[in-house]
C-alpha cells in the first residue's frame, strides 16, 4: 500500500526522522497538520474502500498519487477490502476515518445502531445491470418470473428486489442463484440473467470469445436491464463519515473539508485524464489488464458526471427513492435492508458544499459540464 508522498520543508536529518516517527505512530485522525499552510507534519487519515484497487476508486488514487491530499495537509492511507472488511463497520468501530460504501448497505447498518453520515454522494446514478442472452426473452424485470436470477448478495442485491417489488414480483416467483463476482456461471448456462456492473462484469462479457463465432461477444448478443431505468435504482458509492465526530470534533470537521477538496480534485483529474488515471490505478495494485481498467475508469466517470449541483452533492429525490426502494425490497429470506426511515443525520451536503465553495475560482469543472466519455476498445481478457 503506497501512502501519499510527504513534502517536508528543508530541515535536518534528526528533525526529519522525528517527524516521520511521530507520523507513523499517530492514530486515525490524529495529527497537527496545518492544512497545507507550510507546516511539516501531516494529519493522518485512513480511507476504507469497499473493494480491491480498481477504476471504481480512481479518483482517490489520483488524489493520492498527484499530491492533492498532501496539498491539504493530509497523509491518507487507502485501505482495500476485497470482501474481508465491511467498510461501514470499520468506520463505525473507529478503525478508519472515512469509508466508501453503497447507500442501502449503510442504511441497514445505521438501523442496527451505526452512527454514520453520507458526506459526499460520489456516484450520482446506479451502475448495476442484469444481463441475459438476446434470445432469452428476458427484456425487463417483469420477465424474471420463473427464471434463475443471479445475485452476489452481501447487500448488492437490494436493487434487484426493489425492482421486483415494483413489478409485483416477490422472491418466491424467481430462483435466486448466488453468483460469484464474475460471469462464469452465466456463460455456462447456470444463470438466466446475471448481475453485472457497467464498469466491471459487463466488460468481462465483452472481453470473452463467443464459442460459436470465435470472435468477442458484442453488445447485440445480450439483453441489458439497467436498474437506473427502474424503480429499484439505488445510490451507490458514497463517502461516509462518523456522525458524532462531525458534530463535536472541530479538527475532524476541518479534516473532512480538506479531504473532500482533494477527492474532488482527484475525480476531476480522472474525468479529464482517464488514461492516466487508469495507469495510476494499475500502479496501486489493480489486477485488471489495461483495456479493462481503462473501461472501468471511463464507465465509473459516467456514474459521477455530470453532477449538475456539484460533484458529491446529494440529490434529495434520489435519496428518497433509495430509501423507498430499501423499504420495499424483500429478499429470498424475507429480510429487508431497513424497516423504517433513516434519521436526518444519515446524509448531509454541508461538508461537500463547503469543499466545493472553497474550490470555486480554481478553474475546475466541478459539475462535469464539459465531461465527455471516451471510446474504449476492449481486448480478449481485458489485456
Amino acid at each position: 500500500m503506497n501512502h501519499s508522498r510527504r513534502r517536508f520543508a528543508t530541515i535536518g536529518a534528526i528533525a526529519l526522522s522525528a517527524a516521520l516517527a511521530l507520523t507513523a505512530c499517530a492514530a486515525p485522525g490524529d495529527g497537527d497538520g496545518d492544512g497545507g499552510d507550510g507546516g511539516d507534519e501531516l494529519t493522518q487519515v485512513k480511507l476504507q474502500l469497499q473493494w480491491l484497487p480498481q477504476g471504481q476508486f480512481a479518483g482517490y488514487f489520483a488524489a493520492q498519487e498527484l499530491g492533492y491530499f498532501e496539498d491539504e495537509g493530509l497523509d491518507v492511507e487507502i485501505i482495500p477490502s476485497g470482501g474481508d472488511i465491511v467498510p461501514q463497520d470499520a468506520l463505525a468501530n473507529g478503525d478508519v476515518d472515512y469509508a466508501i460504501a453503497w447507500v442501502p448497505k449503510v442504511l441497514g447498518s445505521i438501523e442496527q445502531g451505526a452512527n454514520l453520515t453520507d458526506i459526499a454522494q460520489i456516484f450520482q446514478r446506479s451502475g448495476t445491470l442484469q444481463v441475459s442472452f438476446a434470445d432469452s426473452g428476458i427484456d425487463s424485470v417483469a420477465d424474471f418470473e420463473g427464471k434463475k436470477i443471479g445475485s452476489w448478495g452481501f447487500g448488492n442485491e437490494w436493487e434487484i428486489f426493489a425492482a421486483m417489488a415494483a413489478e409485483g414480483l416477490d422472491s418466491s416467483t424467481v430462483q435466486i442463484i448466488t453468483q460469484d463476482f464474475n460471469m462464469n456461471a452465466f456463460l455456462q448456462g447456470d444463470i438466466d440473467a446475471a448481475q453485472a456492473m457497467t464498469y466491471n462484469e459487463y466488460a468481462q462479457l465483452l472481453e470473452t470469445a463467443n464459442p460459436d463465432t470465435g470472435e468477442l461477444y458484442q453488445p447485440d448478443d445480450f439483453n441489458v436491464i439497467s436498474y437506473q431505468d427502474t424503480v429499484g435504482a439505488m445510490l451507490q458509492d458514497a463517502i461516509w463519515a462518523d456522525t458524532e465526530r462531525l458534530e463535536s470534533d472541530d479538527e475532524y470537521q476541518d479534516t473532512t473539508v480538506k479531504f473532500l477538496k482533494a477527492v474532488i480534485r482527484g475525480w476531476v483529474y480522472a474525468a479529464e485524464n482517464p488514461e492516466k488515471a487508469s495507469e495510476i490505478t494499475i500502479g496501486e495494485g489493480s489486477g485488471w489488464g489495461p483495456s479493462h481498467e481503462l473501461w472501468m475508469v471511463n464507465e465509473t466517470n459516467k456514474l459521477i458526471w455530470p453532477s449538475p449541483n456539484g460533484i458529491g452533492v446529494m440529490d434529495e429525490a434520489a435519496w428518497d427513492a433509495t430509501v423507498a426502494g430499501a423499504l420495499s425490497a424483500v429478499n429470498e429470506s424475507g429480510a429487508s435492508p431497513i424497516t423504517e426511515e433513516p434519521p436526518a443525520s444519515a446524509w448531509s451536503n454541508e461538508w461537500i458544499q463547503q469543499a466545493l465553495d472553497e474550490l470555486e475560482g480554481e478553474g475546475l469543472d466541478l459539475t462535469g459540464e464539459n465531461f465527455e466519455p471516451i471510446e474504449v476498445e476492449l481486448t480478449e481478457g481485458g489485456n
